[in-house]
């Protein structure tokens, strides 16, 4: 996908402001575009070949990765991330903001 099909789908998913981007809607996209980005093997077997063992070091990773990817691809992956965290954030002033007014009935 190039970064015109991607800005495409983020205005279509989102409004040309992303002014109707939620929390909710914003991991659904996310999970979407992950999947639209997933080549399965072709033996069909998935194999998790993954040496780092903590958070730091898969984002050490990732950012490492990003610096060697083409520009377009950069883009597009570090728009995503910021976005998840951006929204991740506003989900959890969220939950607290309920919290606060339920206490624990929804835990």
């Amino acid at each position: 996908m190039n970064l015109a099909e991607f800005k495409h789908r983020v205005i279509q998913q989102f409004g040309p402001h992303l002014e109707h981007a939620t929390p909710a809607n914003v991991r659904e996209f996310l999970d979407q575009m992950e999947l639209a980005r997933y080549t399965p093997p072709p033996d069909g077997r998935l194999v998790l070949d993954e040496p780092a063992s903590s958070y730091e070091e898969i984002i050490r990773d990732f950012f490492a990765r990003v610096l060697d990817a083409p520009t377009e691809e950069a883009v597009m992956l570090l728009w995503m991330i910021a976005l998840d965290l951006s929204f991740s954030a506003i989900e959890f002033q969220y939950s607290d903001a309920f919290s606060s007014l339920f206490g624990d009935a929804f835990e």
